[in-house]
C-alpha cells in the first residue's frame, strides 16, 4: 500500500473528455492510459461508443470516459450521440474540454461551452479547458488560443497539450486527478479499460475502414460483430479465432467506397483491422469482413436499435 492510500489521500473517480469532433479526445484518453483503447481518427463522428480508460498512478485512479463530439445534430443518430454525452456528464467528478490549438473557437465550441456552464451551475462539477495539439502550432498562435479559451467560460484550470507528442500530458492528468473525490481504487491496477473485446473488435474495424476516406463517409459507417468462435480443432498453444464482422453504410457508392477496386480497400481494412484484433486477444484471427448497405439508418429508429444506437 502506498502512502496516499496509508494516508486516506489517495484519489479515484470519473472523468469526461469532451469537445467537438476531432478534437483529440481518443488520443490524449489513450496517452493518460499509456495503451491504445480509444480508436483514432482524422475523421469527425469516430467515438459512436463510451470507452473507459484507466490510469491508475501511486497517488490516483482517473477512469477516463471518452465521448462521442457534441455537435449540433442534423440526424436521429446525432441527436441519440448527444444525449449520450448529456447523461455521462452528469455521472463524472471532472471534465476535460478540449480544444485543438490549430483551430480557432467557434460556434461549436461554443455550445459546448453553455452545456458545460449549466453543468456547472446544476452540479458544482469542475471543467479543466484543455488545449489539444499543442505542437503543431507556433508560440504566437498558442498565446492568442488559449486567451480565447479563457474568453469562453470560467474554467477551473487551462492545460496546453499534445498528446501525440506527450506534451504536458503528465499535468493533465495531474489537474483532472486533483478533482476527484478521496477514494479507494475502483479498478485493479493492471485494468486498463473495461469495454468488452467484441466492443473493441467492433472499433478496431471502424478505424481501419475510416483510414483516407471521403469526408462524407463516417457518419455513414456502422460496423456490428455478429460471431466470434473459437477453432474446436486447434491445439491449446496455438488457438484461432474466426470473427465475422458486418460494415453498414447507408448507400451503394459509399459501399464501392469501402470495398474499393477489386476489393482491394477492404482487404487493406481486414490486414490492419486483424492485426489490431490479435493484439487484444493474444492469439491468431481469421476475420471475414462483409458490407452491407441499411439505407438512411442514422434516420430510421428501428435500424439505429439493430446497429446498437
Amino acid at each position: 500500500m502506498n502512502d496516499a492510500q496509508t494516508e486516506g489521500s489517495y484519489r479515484a473517480g470519473f472523468a469526461a473528455l469532451v469537445g467537438r469532433p476531432n478534437a483529440g479526445k481518443s488520443t490524449l484518453t489513450n496517452a493518460l492510459v499509456g495503451s491504445k483503447v480509444a480508436i483514432t481518427s482524422n475523421k469527425p463522428q469516430t467515438t459512436r461508443h463510451t470507452i473507459r480508460g484507466v490510469s491508475t498512478t501511486e497517488e490516483s485512479q482517473l477512469i477516463l470516459v471518452d465521448t462521442p463530439g457534441l455537435h449540433r445534430p442534423r440526424t436521429l443518430l446525432g441527436e441519440r450521440l448527444n444525449d449520450l454525452v448529456r447523461e455521462t456528464l452528469l455521472d463524472v467528478d471532472v471534465v476535460g474540454f478540449c480544444l485543438p490549438a490549430d483551430q480557432k473557437p467557434g460556434p461549436g465550441d461554443a455550445f459546448i461551452a453553455r452545456e458545460l456552464a449549466e453543468l456547472q451551475r446544476a452540479k458544482r462539477t469542475p471543467v479543466v479547458a484543455i488545449a489539444t495539439k499543442v505542437d503543431v502550432v507556433d508560440r504566437k498562435r498558442l498565446a492568442e488560443h488559449l486567451i480565447a479559451v479563457d474568453q469562453l467560460g470560467q474554467w477551473d484550470a487551462i492545460v496546453p497539450c499534445s498528446a501525440s507528442g506527450l506534451i504536458q500530458v503528465d499535468v493533465v492528468r495531474r489537474e483532472l486527478s486533483s478533482r476527484l473525490p478521496v477514494s479507494p481504487k475502483l479498478y485493479p491496477d493492471e485494468m486498463l479499460t473495461d469495454e468488452s473485446p467484441v466492443t473493441m473488435i467492433a472499433e478496431l474495424v471502424r478505424e481501419a475502414a475510416l483510414e483516407g476516406v471521403r469526408e462524407e463517409l463516417p457518419h455513414s459507417l456502422a460496423v456490428v460483430v455478429e460471431e466470434m468462435v473459437d477453432r474446436p480443432d486447434r491445439p491449446a498453444d496455438r488457438p484461432l479465432t474466426d470473427v465475422r464482422v458486418e460494415v453498414y453504410v447507408e448507400r451503394d457508392s459509399q459501399k464501392a467506397i469501402v470495398i474499393g477496386r477489386g476489393g482491394s480497400r477492404l482487404k487493406e481494412v481486414g490486414t490492419k483491422a486483424r492485426a489490431g484484433i490479435e493484439e487484444i486477444l493474444g492469439h491468431r484471427v481469421h476475420l471475414d469482413l462483409h458490407v452491407r448497405v441499411a439505407k438512411d439508418w442514422q434516420r430510421d429508429p428501428k435500424q439505429l436499435r439493430k446497429l446498437g444506437f
